[in-house]
């Protein structure tokens, strides 16, 4: 027969009870996570700050301090998700500087305060040298000169567009297959430019903040925008004389645009890789 329990044995007893009911009581976020603010995602339970009372199992509760204590594990946060890019469209224009976009969707919403879905659309410039109907271009294209209030007053003739290095990755073999010719490469010293340029952040264009005025930059000339009997591209300056001012204009931004000076023609273009661009 079990004698009488000691104080220290009934102690014992009453916290293991405790520790049971409070195992099995309706608290806690298990089954609760709820989107955005929800004021019904709420119980009585300990606080990730160690306060027991009425705590909440909502996306809010991480901002306004009163989850749950068990919130983070319950509700874990989980990113957006989204699909790889597709592949490019082509230029939405022909003939002419334009743009082409690149497009991914969401796979999955971020949960429980998880990482917002990126951008889900992107622009780069480009030039597409066939019109529609397969025939290569021949029109000479003009860059627009806008005003303050972003009116345009005029036109610059045969001046120079141009883009990022990167664009010339792919280009590997011009439009019948064949291996593509190496050009060469002009290096100008750049005299001005507009503060467009400075303030393009998109990803496509952030390439144009690394201009500067004063620099040297170098710009190569490949096909396609080389053209094939005066193996020239638009703009290069390879004709006019050291000190004369040339337009260029950045593809992908049309008010991002200023002006250079030749420098050298080159071989092979030797600039660095920020200060490296491409004929368009």
């Amino acid at each position: 027969m079990m004698g009488l329990l000691s104080v220290d044995q009934s102690a014992v007893l009453v916290v293991a009870a405790l520790f049971g009911m409070y195992q099995f009581a309706d608290g806690g976020c298990s089954g609760r996570c709820c989107e955005g603010t929800d004021f019904t995602c709420v119980t009585t339970d300990w606080r990730m700050d160690r306060v027991y009372g009425m705590c909440y199992c909502d996306e809010r509760c991480l901002k306004t301090k009163d989850c749950c204590f068990d919130y983070p594990t319950e509700c874990p946060a989980q990113p957006c998700v989204v699909s790889e890019w597709s592949h490019w469209s082509g230029c939405a224009q022909h003939c002419q500087p334009s743009f082409r976009v690149r497009r991914r969707s969401v796979e999955r919403l971020p949960q429980n305060s998880g990482q917002a879905c990126p951008r889900l659309e992107e622009q780069a410039g480009c030039m597409e040298y066939q019109d529609r109907q397969g025939q290569f271009c021949t029109s000479v294209q003009d860059v627009y000169r806008w005003n303050s209030n972003r009116d345009c007053v005029g036109l610059i003739p045969g001046a120079a567009f141009i883009t990022t290095m990167e664009y010339s990755k792919g280009r590997t073999h011009d439009l019948y297959g064949a291996p593509m010719d190496a050009g060469f490469c002009m290096e100008f010293k750049m005299e001005s430019l507009t503060p467009q340029c400075m303030v393009e952040n998109r990803p496509y264009t952030r390439w144009m903040q690394y201009l500067r005025e004063g620099y040297s930059v170098c710009v190569a000339c490949q096909p396609p925008a080389m053209n094939n009997h005066s193996r020239s591209c638009q703009g290069d300056g390879n004709l006019a004389e050291r000190d004369e001012l040339l337009h260029w204009q950045a593809v992908g931004s049309p008010r991002c645009r200023g002006t250079w000076r030749k420098v050298q023609r080159l071989q092979h273009c030797s600039c660095p890789q920020v200060h490296s661009f491409i004929f368009i």
